[in-house]
């Protein structure tokens, strides 16, 4: 287990009298009863600190109220002579000039004392920030939330706990072991119990559905990312792009327990890239539901700041906690904008080059479980770094539907709007018709012309949509093919040789021998 790692690097500190240790968790008792036990292999008696309790012992015995002052209870340090380590609960909240200044020498102080009178203190908070006078004598150390096999632990302590009524007759996990497991991986222990208690009390079973909708506060809370419920559809819901759902459908595999043994390595993300409304940030919605994961927004524009290194320091805040929720879908929609000045062109201080390093250097050393889907509309602005191998494992061109893709388009989005397409588009040469005038029209377009079409039959005494209704409304659109024909030719032109494309070459209109696909 990684906290089995961290306890063992925390044991060789202390053993190498490090006297100021600056643990990083929001999971207090988690942390203390591992430092108890630090303690104890270590013949150190194991004492806390907190503002109301003053000084206790491990088991919770109060040694001394009195030390409630921050001040009092590191001079009382200071003086003691036991071999000890003591875990200060609120330090991290009175760091005012004369604490920072006596805790700096407390530090120096118990570097020389004798082996029988070691002494350690550990400051454990929430966060990270330490201040900067500490900086050259704190070790920061993050702890580990609880991984897969700790959580199996915590599930297997949680189903042997039932009470009676809901163990009679109940299948708490009923084959779905690793999905309850994995649904809850990115949550603290304590979260995660709750999770599963909370789950055998409503639904006398193990839901991992209702486990992960825990994650959600978690992206609440920290502010720096968005929670998007996918489309329910999944890959359905997208049209054409027969390739990249190939694609897509292969690499669900690979986030299974089965991958995990063969040592198969998880995906690391997808690059998007083509005109706007071709079903490139559709396609994010659609993969979260397809591999049943949390599907996360980051708007890198939104975290930008105006002050040195903030921009950097939120990215990096929201992309640690995408690691959190792991496994997920983080989405980065239009991720040129996002970069915009990273070449150092665009006058912005050097913001969008920071926010470059930043994101390429996760990218390559992340070791969580998170798939990113970015999607680009304008190649020129990415930056190249962005697009060497090993960035993403794929690089897909959504070119502009074919024929047989603007038919499934208008099959998904009648059935969006619960039309029957076997019935709207029963009519064959009216549906030739609106595939050929749709012609150059992107995914969105079409989508489109549903709306438009179904105004046109309710104004009309409220009949029924026909084919008839979309191939008038279809005549009425100047695509975005005719409006932006050059730069759409130009995306084409640099992606052949240089991307995937997302669909199959077509150029025949569907007929009536086509007619086999599934509306």
């Amino acid at each position: 287990m990684k906290q089995d790692q961290v306890v063992a690097d925390i044991s060789a500190l202390l053993r190498a009298r490090n006297t100021l240790l600056w643990i990083v968790s929001r999971e207090e008792l988690r942390v203390e009863r591992a430092l108890i036990g630090v303690a104890e292999k270590l013949n150190m008696v194991p004492m806390f600190w907190d503002c109301a309790d003053g000084m206790t012992f491990g088991d919770g015995s109060v040694d001394d109220a009195s030390l409630s002052d921050p001040l009092a209870a590191l001079q009382s340090i200071g003086a003691q002579r036991r071999r000890a380590l003591y875990v200060m609960r609120d330090l991290h909240k009175w760091m005012d000039p004369l604490v920072l200044r006596s805790l700096r020498s407390l530090a120096r102080k118990l570097q020389g004392a004798s082996r029988g009178e070691a002494r350690a203190v550990i400051v454990l908070s929430s966060s990270p920030e330490v201040p900067p006078e500490l900086a050259g004598q704190a070790t920061v150390i993050d702890w580990p939330l609880p991984d897969r096999e700790e959580m199996g632990t915590i599930l297997d302590s949680i189903i042997e706990s039932l009470d009676d009524d809901l163990r009679d007759g109940a299948l708490p996990v009923n084959g779905a072991r690793d999905a309850a497991i994995d649904a809850a991986v990115g949550l603290t222990a304590e979260e995660a119990a709750n999770s599963y208690a909370r789950s055998l009390v409503t639904e006398r079973r193990i839901n991992p559905e209702l486990v992960a909708s825990e994650k959600q506060r978690v992206i609440a809370r920290e502010r720096v990312l968005t929670w998007y419920d996918p489309d329910p559809r999944g890959l359905d819901a997208v049209g054409g792009l027969d390739v990249l759902k190939g694609w897509l459908v292969a690499r669900r595999a690979a986030f299974g327990s089965r991958a995990r043994a063969y040592g198969l390595p998880a995906p690391k993300g997808v690059l998007l890239l083509g005109p706007p409304g071709t079903g490139k940030s559709l396609t994010a919605k659609a993969i979260a539901t397809a591999w049943g994961q949390p599907l996360l927004r980051l708007d890198m524009g939104a975290l930008r700041s105006k002050f040195v290194g903030d921009s950097e320091a939120n990215i990096r805040k929201a992309l640690a906690v995408a690691e959190t929720v792991a496994p997920c879908i983080l989405w980065v929609d239009e991720i040129e904008k996002a970069l915009a000045g990273a070449s150092g062109q665009q006058g912005d201080g050097g913001v969008g080059a920071d926010a470059l390093g930043t994101l390429l250097s996760w990218m390559q050393d992340r070791a969580g479980s998170v798939f990113i889907v970015a999607t680009a509309n304008d190649v020129s602005a990415l930056p190249p770094e962005l697009l060497r191998k090993g960035r993403f494992d794929e690089l897909f061109f959504v070119d502009l539907p074919t024929a047989l893709e603007r038919f499934e388009i208008l099959a998904a989005t009648l059935r969006q709007y619960d039309r029957d397409p076997t019935v709207t588009l029963a009519h064959l040469p009216t549906c030739e018709a609106i595939v050929r005038a749709t012609e150059g029209f992107t995914g969105a377009e079409i989508a489109a012309l549903l709306p438009d079409a179904l105004y046109a039959a309710f104004g009309d005494d409220e009949r029924e949509l026909t084919a008839q209704d979309l191939l008038v409304a279809a005549e009425l659109v100047v695509p975005l093919s005719t409006t932006a024909k050059e730069k759409i030719e130009g995306l084409r032109a640099w992606a052949t040789g240089r991307c995937r494309f997302a669909s199959t070459i077509e150029a025949a209109t569907p007929s009536s021998s086509q007619r086999s696909i599934e509306l």
